[in-house]
């Protein structure tokens, strides 16, 4: 297919494509001419990938280029490191964050240790969950142990259900594209899940139950 075609059916706009063309995201075409070039279904397939590491996952074109050089190298990358390389990319579009309490982030070691979940000591992600605990803690809401541990079960539930959507391919364009879309648009999807349960579980409790004001 010619590049307006390729053009019409990814959606993507043709100066976009010369764009990661340029910057070595999109492999170059068949040359028919000069000026010509032929594109195939790998191509439509790459655009589609682009644009759900730089649109859903928010990367950079420089990280973006680094992700699809692992997987496009000579040397098939270890699906823990490809899997670890995107989420850190993806966490790392939040900018400043504030620094850790050191109590937070004892806390933080804890809850990962009762469920048997191996956290590397430099995981920005070790980091994020001591600061979530903190700003708990700096909200006045006070942190059950029982609470934590049933969120981390929720979230073991869900990460197992991710790594069975990895399991069923050996595409590594397909593995990234799953690792970035299933974990952004995942965690809205859990979020939304979760807001949708509370106000179910609010009917069954309470009904119509209304909070009289305060005499």
């Amino acid at each position: 297919m010619r590049i307006s075609e390729l053009s019409e059916r990814s959606g993507v706009s043709v100066a976009s494509i010369k764009y990661y063309l340029r910057e070595g995201l999109l492999h170059r075409g068949e040359r028919t001419s000069p000026n010509q070039a032929r594109y195939d279904e790998s191509h439509l397939h790459r655009l589609r990938l682009i644009g759900a590491l730089t649109d859903v996952g928010g990367m950079s074109v420089a990280a973006t280029r680094e992700l699809l050089a692992m997987i496009d190298g000579e040397r098939r990358p270890e699906l823990q490191d490809l899997m670890g390389s995107t989420l850190k990319r993806i966490d790392a579009q939040g900018g400043h964050r504030p620094d850790v309490e050191e109590a937070d982030l004892a806390e933080a070691d804890a809850l990962t240790r009762r469920h048997g979940w191996y956290v590397h000591a430099g995981s920005p992600l070790r980091e994020e969950l001591a600061r979530v605990i903190t700003a708990f803690h700096r909200s006045g809401f006070e942190l059950d142990r029982d609470w934590l541990d049933g969120y981390a079960e929720a979230a073991e539930q869900a990460a197992r259900r991710d790594h069975d959507l990895v399991s069923d391919t050996d595409d590594l364009d397909e593995i990234l594209k799953i690792v970035v879309v299933g974990t952004v648009l995942g965690e809205r999807l859990l979020a939304t899940l979760r807001r949708l349960a509370q106000a179910s579980e609010a009917q069954r409790r309470h009904g119509d139950r209304r909070i009289e004001p305060r005499s």
